[in-house]
């Protein structure tokens, strides 16, 4: 009976069935189907706006398919930590990763707080190693991490002492704002230094960005001076650094800028992933890396010990190149009204991903297997590596000309990893600033083969494709607790500007070498599998396909014809219509969603399809045609501290700039609105005999309400006005757009 006990699985995986909601999906494929199929056979009707918008359903209907496809197939992982603690004497090293590229949009405080957070995980400290990438180059960072960590030598030993679930100062002593009555003296006396110690920290870092007080330039920061965000040489410091290799003492810290320069190439974030691979394989090298955005805090101070059940399983680990934990948000604004906190693409889609060859690479909250980032195939884990007898001169032409960089990487690829005594990051610095120039990975396998891969401005996504491309899986990490929590964009404009960094992205992958279709034909990604990548990666190419079907609609009514069958053929697009917005709603309900929550994630998706994606669709074809390059453009992450709204008169309010994607959406809706005024007024033309009907007036009113924010920004001031040069080009596309409509009518 005692051996049973370590036969044991480390973590078990449970599919489950929706049934009611496969019937529900099914029965709106059927509706879809019955509609394209009533298209075909209506010639007598056929028209080129019929004819597109017979198209624009198909793809509808393809994307459907791809939907149900991905949710079909939900999955929970359960883990057990404590058959991991009973049965692994020796717990693995775990590289933490945390990035940030710009002080200004990323307050250092915030980096401060995801970082004082992976500093005091229940783990041992002699495991962990948090590396800091700033990509901005600012002395302001640098600045935060040094008071950090005189900060994390009191603010470590309380969590631990007082077993503290939220380990991020801020998210800390805004949830805990005064201590209970009957916690013990000891604890309310630490609990206020604490609190004064970290007001104060916070004080300082915010006084040294915003330069209330000047930071002088001169001893461990003087390498900071006459540098520029685009043209400086590699900076690395090791600020923490366990030299006794205490399990009770701190972890290292070590920043990170790698060498930038005018007129090279830095591949964004997947660059900045890069040179942290390297640099942390001179100084730890630690087996398993997790790498997280600087919002990024850890809410599940044992979530360490969750993903090694998955990783160190002796039978399904081995398989597991990445695990994945949820992006779910802390002080999100109440019923989501930008629809970016994603708890309903969580809980059906990507579950259901799960469930197959498991979710896409995310961005961030992952860890990977440092030889699965290495180009090692899950056979290798067991049988060798193909290429181990090919010798160094090999691995320099593909890691790079370091010959230190290139040991440890043999190393990594052996599946060993570095003795205690051989960890001394210090000692390697002068290596690690070779690995961090920006002109070390020319000639080698980097961004093409190994590391986070080069091309895109989401590099999550091809990196994760081309790892289940070599046959690995990946799996969800769903502790209670959650792990994480970060901050979703809370304004309008910055979420526009996270979509559309996302779609056009999405969009380079989806018609590039690294697209799910060159997965699963020369890959060993299952078919379903990457058919759930269509999903993701054709989030830009629902883009034209949306804009041309919310545009059919207004033209329609202004030319007096129609898209729409008449009769008894109309409760197709009726029904379609009714029952996929009733079983949305119910599957909102079913978690614990409200209906104000369920209209603005379904309005958003409308909005954010026909304008950011839109957009970023245009940008990834100007990409791909070589006409010009895509701008990576920062989210603007902002810390809140008092509750989900706070007390923020801005929270949930809709901004405008001038932006070309507001000028779509306000282009759209000053086309509909311009088309109901015709129909009402009756300046239709009288001599077309399939006139438009009920379903497209339904159609266009549904669009003008998805719109509202956008009418009401019309007539508002400030920043919560459309712009006026934003009003003017709109106005002179709808114009454009009314007179073709009225040409086409006339010579129709």
């Amino acid at each position: 009976m005692a051996n049973q006990g370590f036969d044991l699985p480390f973590y078990e995986k449970i599919w489950f069935k929706r049934t009611f909601q496969r019937v529900m999906d099914t029965f709106i494929l059927v509706l879809l189907l019955l509609l394209l199929s009533y298209r075909i056979f209506s010639s007598n009707n056929f028209t080129f706006p019929w004819f597109l918008a017979f198209l624009c359903e198909s793809w509808f209907t393809f994307t459907w398919i791809v939907i149900l496809n991905a949710k079909w197939s939900p999955a929970v992982t359960i883990t057990h930590p404590d058959r991991l603690l009973q049965r692994v004497p020796e717990l693995p090293r775990v590289d933490l990763f945390v990035t940030t590229a710009d002080p200004v949009l990323e307050p250092p405080i915030i980096t401060a707080n995801t970082v004082l957070s992976l500093l005091a995980l229940d783990y041992p400290a002699n495991k962990l190693a948090c590396y800091v990438s700033d990509d901005g180059c600012s002395p302001f960072t640098f600045y935060a991490l040094v008071e950090a960590s005189k900060f994390a030598k009191l603010w470590i030993p309380f969590c631990k002492k007082y077993n503290v679930q939220v380990r991020a100062p801020f998210r800390y002593f805004s949830n805990v704002a005064t201590t209970k009555s009957d916690d013990s003296p000891d604890f309310k006396q630490e609990w206020s230094q604490m609190k004064d110690m970290y007001d104060n920290l916070r004080q300082n870092i915010e006084d040294v960005t915003r330069k209330q007080i000047p930071l002088e330039l001169d001893g461990e920061f003087a390498v900071f001076s006459n540098t520029e965000q685009i043209n400086h040489p590699s900076i690395i410091k090791v600020i923490l650094e366990n030299k006794d290799v205490l399990s009770d003492g701190l972890p290292y810290l070590i920043y990170i800028s790698r060498e930038k320069k005018p007129n090279h190439s830095h591949n964004y974030k997947a660059g900045a992933m890069n040179v942290l691979t390297r640099v942390s394989g001179l100084m730890t090298n630690a087996p398993f890396m997790l790498n997280v955005d600087c919002d990024m805090v850890v809410n599940n101070p044992k979530f360490v010990l969750h993903a090694m059940c998955i990783l160190m399983d002796s039978k399904s680990g081995k398989e597991v190149a990445f695990v994945q934990c949820f992006q779910q948000f802390y002080d999100g604004i109440k019923d989501d009204p930008f629809g970016n906190q994603w708890v309903a693409a969580y809980e059906y889609i990507i579950r259901g991903m799960a469930g197959l060859q498991g979710p896409y690479y995310g961005g961030t909250n992952t860890f990977h297997r440092r030889n699965a980032i290495y180009g090692l195939y899950p056979h290798e884990m067991e049988n060798g590596r193909e290429d181990e007898k090919l010798g160094e001169k090999i691995l320099i032409q593909q890691f790079g000309s370091s010959k230190e960089f290139v040991k440890s990487a043999a190393v990594a690829l052996d599946g060993k990893a570095y003795l205690p005594k051989d960890i001394s990051p210090s000692n390697f610095i002068e290596a690690a600033i070779q690995v961090a120039r920006c002109g070390y990975e020319c000639g080698t396998f980097w961004g093409k083969k190994i590391g986070w891969l080069y091309g895109s401005i989401s590099e999550d996504v091809p990196t994760g494709l081309n790892i289940h491309r070599r046959g690995w899986r990946s799996e969800c990490c769903t502790p209670d607790p959650i792990p994480f929590t970060g901050c979703a964009p809370r304004g309008f404009i910055s979420t526009m500007v996270q979509q559309k960094r996302w779609a056009s992205g999405l969009t380079v992958v989806f018609f590039g070498k690294h697209s799910p279709v060159m997965g699963m034909l020369f890959g060993k990604i299952q078919f379903r599998a990457g058919l759930s990548y269509f999903w993701l990666t054709n989030w830009g190419s629902r883009g034209p396909f949306q804009v041309c079907y919310a545009a059919l609609p207004a033209y329609c009514i202004i030319t007096n014809t129609n898209i729409f069958p008449k009769g008894p053929g109309l409760w197709i697009p009726i029904a379609l219509l009714v029952i996929y917005n009733l079983h949305t709603l119910l599957e909102y309900l079913r978690i614990g969603l409200s209906i104000r929550y369920w209209w603005n994630n379904q309005r958003m998706s409308l909005v954010t399809t026909t304008t950011a994606w839109f957009i970023g669709f245009l940008s990834a074809m100007l990409k791909l045609s070589g006409i010009s390059d895509t701008v990576f453009e920062i989210t603007e992450k902002e810390q809140s501290t008092s509750g989900s709204d706070g007390n923020n008169a801005d929270a949930g309010r809709f901004t405008f700039d001038e932006s070309p994607v507001f000028v779509v959406g306000t282009t759209i809706l000053l086309v509909h609105l311009t088309a109901m005024l015709i129909k009402f007024w009756g300046l239709q033309p009288t001599h077309s005999e399939n006139g438009s009907g009920l379903g497209e007036f339904i159609c266009s009113t549904y669009l003008v309400m998805c719109y509202w924010p956008y009418f009401k920004g019309l007539f508002g001031r400030g920043k919560y006005g459309i712009p006026f040069s934003t009003m003017c080009k709109s106005v002179v596309f709808a114009l454009v757009f009314v007179h073709f409509c009225r040409s086409n009518a006339i010579s129709g």
